[in-house]
């Protein structure tokens, strides 16, 4: 499989609350676009991890997805190793994603600020002819970092997810065990109510889509200079 688009995340969930809107405005533009979740979230407080392949499934069908799969490597583990680096990097030959989309490298989690990296070293390893792991060479041309939830990082641009907001939202809530708790979980510090999800997921999206002028959108950040052929036709007011 030849993917145009792949987002690497930590755990089931984290790209649906992340990246989900732009994975599903690729779809509908007619990129292949694919999702590889680095653990089954198996040391989370609510579900098991069946049940959150079962909703990572149903996600991904929601969010148009051509392919999606879980390394099921250690939650609350995740490292940069030899293993985990082929591990992704297997993948990354298997699935020749053009664009790649990571975690921001900071965090207060540190499975996502792993993912970041583990992602990035896998993408330059699949590379490497001399490799030893089966598949030819390929290297991901463009890799972006998710900064939705580091308001204090300015992003180097947005994706105007307004379209697909209500959509990428029904993914999330695909996830049925996190953010649905039974009563008798109610007083856990770690529940999130439905209606302050709601009320975050919105702000969010709300205030990356201000910052261009449109309803809904979602951050990136690159590291390399970003070009521009037609500056007469860019996008977002400046007076």
């Amino acid at each position: 499989m030849k993917l145009d688009l792949l987002a690497i995340a930590a755990h089931p969930d984290d790209v649906e609350l992340t990246c989900g809107g732009t994975l599903l405005k690729a779809a509908e533009q007619g990129y292949k676009t694919g999702i590889l979740d680095l653990t089954a979230g198996e040391m989370g407080t609510r579900g098991t991890p069946e049940t959150r392949l079962k909703e990572s499934a149903k996600a991904a069908r929601i969010l148009r997805v051509a392919h999606r799969e879980n390394l099921r490597l250690p939650d609350a583990h995740l490292e940069v190793t030899k293993d985990t680096k082929l591990a992704v990097a297997r993948r990354i030959r298997d699935l020749q994603p053009h664009t790649v989309i990571l975690p921001y490298w900071e965090g207060r989690h540190p499975d996502h600020y792993t993912a970041a990296r583990l992602g990035y070293e896998g993408c330059f390893l699949a590379g490497l002819k001399q490799l030893p792991i089966e598949g030819e060479a390929f290297r991901p041309f463009k890799i972006l970092y998710s900064t939705v939830y580091f308001r204090d990082v300015r992003p180097t641009f947005v994706v105007d997810i307004s379209r697909h907001y209500n959509r990428r939202y029904e993914a999330i809530l695909a996830y049925h065990s996190q953010f649905s708790p039974k009563a008798k979980d109610k007083k856990s510090k770690v529940d999130i109510p439905l209606d302050r999800l709601h009320h975050e997921v919105n702000l969010i999206a709300r205030y990356y889509g201000q910052m261009a002028g449109v309803e809904y959108a979602e951050p990136f950040l690159v590291k390399e200079v970003m070009q521009v052929e037609d500056v007469v036709k860019l996008p977002v007011r400046s007076v």
